[in-house]
């Protein structure tokens, strides 16, 4: 409530609305962290509402219930005689108490970032996030006026704004930056010439973690082909440096009509050897880091197979999960509008990743379709139709177990009898499952986002076909130790301390680090098969190089998916689309090892 001057003309009012004006305007310091914004309280220029609102009102009065429901009145004095401004203090503060208590606990769990303070005498939200980085708010829309809806949807407007996501992921960048910056782990691990490679990526991209660390692992494992072969820097320098990289808005609108905004990335690494392949991933995380280190990983792995394809990836940062199928098809209809630009069958082929499946491909496949005006060309390889093959999916955790067999009849063993450790519950995790009971092993672990699931008596495909069940309901994998007694989840927990002979990482980057790979090692495996891209940490896998397990890359494990993708040119049976892929994944490892041999590369076999 704003107190009036007693016995002043028009003039004299607006002078003071100037005035308040002016010191609605101020200096917010805040004294956890030394930071400091500026914020512009008041009516903005590009909303109406807030200008209509008037700010000096006839008489004083006691606030009223009404008043207290609302909270939409500011008080602020300008030039006020003494009288007058005792008693805009009189009363008024025991009022902002009720109003800040009720503030904090209304959005303290829906809006992490928004604290309440009070300036100059009036109670204000502002966004804990942006003020670490001096942002400049146009206007607070957090302030006291409008009705408690307008409030409530300025700080939904403010939540999706691309002003706070872009201060979200400098935060993030500023905390991965602690990470990155190791040069005396990169010169204890390398030589100088080597080094040299790592350290102009580190210049160029210091806070890309992601992206660092795999250049890392790749160079660091061809140290002694940079020996040598001295011209090899010059290309690793140009290979590290995508060709192109594609950052796009998204715009789309939610079942309730309100606008979203998420950020689309593309990044096509190296077309040399032919068009683009790699995945799109949908996931909060997502960023231009992670989509450089997977097009970076897909580009090796499409040079090692028997194909000529060249390297992509790209996704977003929405977050499929609980969002209805309407929503996801205007989400996927929206980035396919920017993306199909740089789309084609011989430009680039977009594939599946984690967050997108079938009905996020078909969506986005119909919008291209549209777009293009070209069904040939679609998202599963080259010169085809959407239908491919039937089992595309299964490719990758094919592959995998396929791969590992390979390793084994190398050391004279075999799958079957073997337990094995699998982390994740996706489409590559459930497909490792299903193709270890058929070697005969026994798979006894399956993980989410929540802990993990053990069952020491082995999972059969009864089991199996359970958990697919509980992961289509979307309900936890907790409720598989309500039919099968003899299991149990671990909350907050990693599997990796299960006894074992063979580990499957199938969840994501980074699963494994420094603790995880010594709980591997205490647990017995001999064996680690990367499903997913970089699922160890450097760190670990020092830990598992010095303890003598074996650790097959995903560069070459994971390369059941590219072939399928070349396999998909004639829809074979299942039968002969298995036998097709088994042949891949011969030729893969043949070549592996081929260069190591070429190269002096000691088998890292622990036999």
């Amino acid at each position: 409530m704003l107190l009036p001057v007693g016995g002043l003309g028009m003039n004299s009012t607006m002078d003071d609305i100037n005035l308040i004006q002016q010191a609605q305007r101020h200096h917010l310091v805040v004294r956890e962290l030394g930071e400091e914004i500026d914020l512009e309280i008041g009516p903005g220029d590009d909303d109406p509402t807030f200008a209509s609102t008037p700010l000096i009102s006839g008489s004083t009065r006691e606030p009223s219930a009404e008043d207290h429901d609302d909270s939409k009145h500011m008080v602020m004095v300008s030039q006020l005689s003494s009288e007058d401004q005792e008693l805009s203090k009189s009363q008024p503060l025991k009022r902002k108490k009720k109003v800040v208590k009720r503030w904090r606990e209304e959005w303290a769990d829906t809006y992490k970032w928004a604290y309440v303070d009070v300036k100059e005498g009036t109670a204000r939200i502002f966004c804990s996030v942006c003020r670490e980085y001096g942002r400049k708010h146009r206007r607070n829309p957090y302030g006291n006026e409008g009705s408690r809806n307008m409030q409530m949807s300025a700080l939904e407007e403010h939540n999706n704004s691309l002003l706070h996501k872009e201060a979200l992921r400098l935060q993030m960048a500023s905390k991965d930056k602690i990470l990155v910056d190791k040069p005396m782990y990169v010169k204890a691990l390398m030589s100088k010439t080597a080094g040299t490679i790592v350290e102009a990526a580190v210049k160029r991209d210091p806070h890309e973690f992601e992206f660092i660390q795999c250049a890392q692992e790749v160079v660091h494992a061809l140290e002694r082909v940079i020996a040598k072969n001295p011209h090899y820097v010059n290309m690793m320098e140009r290979l590290l440096e995508p060709e192109r990289m594609v950052v796009f808005r998204v715009p789309w609108v939610d079942d309730r009509g309100e606008a979203h905004v998420n950020r689309g990335f593309r990044v096509q690494f190296n077309q040399t050897l032919g068009p683009c392949r790699g995945g799109l991933r949908f996931h909060p995380s997502m960023n231009l880091s992670i989509a450089k280190f997977l097009g970076f990983q897909q580009t090796l792995k499409c040079a090692l197979s028997p194909y000529r394809l060249g390297g992509a990836a790209g996704g977003s940062d929405f977050d499929p999960k609980g969002k209805s199928d309407s929503e996801i098809m205007r989400f996927c209809q929206s980035f396919m509008n920017e993306l199909y630009r740089y789309l084609g069958p011989d430009k680039d082929l977009p594939s599946e990743e984690m967050g997108v499946g079938a009905r996020e491909m078909g969506y986005m496949f119909g919008q291209y379709r549209r777009l293009a005006s070209n069904v040939q060309g679609s998202f599963t390889g080259p010169r085809i139709i959407w239908s491919g093959s039937s089992l595309r999916t299964e490719a990758t955790g094919y592959g995998l177990v396929f791969f590992t067999q390979l390793i084994l009849a190398d050391m004279n063993k075999e799958l079957k009898g073997l337990r094995c450790v699998v982390s994740g519950s996706g489409k590559i995790a459930m497909h490792v499952l299903e193709k270890l009971l058929a070697f005969g092993a026994i798979p006894i672990t399956v993980s989410d986002s929540k802990g993990y699931l053990v069952d020491d008596d082995g999972f059969d495909y009864m089991k199996i076909s359970f958990l697919r069940d509980i992961k289509v309901q979307h309900r936890s994998l907790r409720d598989y130790s309500k039919t099968y007694a003899r299991s149990k989840y671990y909350d907050e927990a990693k599997p990796w301390n299960e006894r074992c002979d063979v580990a499957f990482p199938c969840a994501s980057q980074n699963e494994i680090d420094q603790s995880d790979a010594i709980n591997l090692v205490n647990s017995g495996c001999r064996i680690l098969v990367e499903g997913s891209n970089m699922p160890c940490t450097s760190e670990a896998i020092d830990v598992l190089r010095k303890a003598n397990v074996l650790v097959a890359p995903a560069i070459a494990a994971g390369a059941g998916g590219v072939a399928a993708g070349e396999l998909e040119l004639i829809n074979w049976s299942p039968e002969e689309f298995e036998s097709k892929l088994q042949e891949a994944m011969k030729q893969i490892y043949q070549r592996t090892l081929k260069a190591a041999t070429d190269f002096g590369y000691q088998k890292e076999s622990p036999e």
